[in-house]
């Protein structure tokens, strides 16, 4: 599927509003109420709609091929009943991938926005995602990725779509999160382990790990040998007392439109599918 951001100016208020649809629905999107396509590799503006042709739309670059990465999982931990994550428990986790012969290499750091539009008067709010995830990953610091839970849609970005959204205010961030900690070298695995806290404050919202096989890019033939390294992870991990243990969630790829050769989308996925289960634990110990 071809995937367009569009964007929708009030003349009025100069407010931008993204939407994301399909190369189905492109023709419509692009001649309803002036809304100007944006292209998504490299996402640009056009700032000037006096440019673009009568009945033409500027087309985005997703027929260029994607560039596959290394295989990935996205994996957080999950506490048993009663017990809640706590500092102890990541440190616990880090002194783990070292006594495995984990190589500390440094730090590594990414950030999750959750967005919600500002919905003008004049605007149809059931016309754009009622929010989405945004999305920047160290592999590219360049970009940034949206993920639209309800449409199923993962969108990849220029970086600078964030000082845009700020600036003309269209989209507010609920909340945004940084997952930051330290990455470590077995072998052809690399392991990045880190916290969950909240740009605003440094409360622990939960621990995750991103485990990676450089060698493959095809998640259906990594599942073995990523299975097997899981569990001798596991079993390592399961030598210390700590109250509860990771847990590897497969999204369903293809219903984001993602084919089985591995890309940062991939991962933009696997982060949004976590945080939902990480906020859903949180709610259940709440209650």
């Amino acid at each position: 599927m071809h995937i367009l951001l569009f964007t929708d100016i009030c003349p009025s208020s100069s407010s931008l509003l993204i939407k994301f649809c399909s190369k189905s629905t492109t023709s419509h999107c692009v001649n309803h109420c002036g809304r100007v396509a944006m292209e998504s590799i490299p996402l640009q503006i056009v700032r000037n709609r006096k440019e673009r042709k009568p009945g033409r739309s500027i087309r985005n670059n997703h027929h260029r091929c994607r560039i596959s990465m290394p295989i990935k999982w996205v994996l957080h931990w999950q506490p048993n009943a009663g017990h809640t994550v706590n500092s102890q428990i990541l440190a616990e986790v880090s002194q783990c991938v070292e006594s495995i012969n984990g190589v500390k290499e440094g730090k590594w750091k990414a950030t999750l926005s959750f967005y919600r539009p500002v919905i003008k008067e004049q605007t149809n709010p059931t016309e754009f995602p009622r929010d989405f995830l945004g999305i920047s990953l160290p592999d590219q610091p360049n970009k940034y990725y949206f993920v639209l839970r309800g449409q199923r849609l993962v969108v990849e970005a220029d970086s600078t779509i964030q000082t845009i959204m700020e600036k003309l205010q269209s989209y507010k961030t609920r909340l945004a999160l940084n997952f930051e900690g330290f990455q470590y070298q077995l072998g052809d695995f690399q392991l990045r382990v880190g916290k969950v806290v909240s740009i605003q404050s440094e409360s622990l919202r939960g621990i995750v790990m991103e485990m990676e096989y450089k060698p493959i890019s095809s998640w259906e033939k990594s599942h073995k040998i990523m299975g097997e390294f899981f569990d001798i992870w596991q079993d390592a991990l399961s030598k210390r007392p700590l109250p509860g243990h990771f847990v590897h969630m497969e999204p369903n790829f293809t219903e984001f439109g993602l084919s089985g050769q591995y890309t940062l989308q991939h991962t933009a996925v696997q982060y949004a599918t976590i945080m939902l289960q990480m906020i859903a634990t949180a709610q259940s110990v709440r209650n």
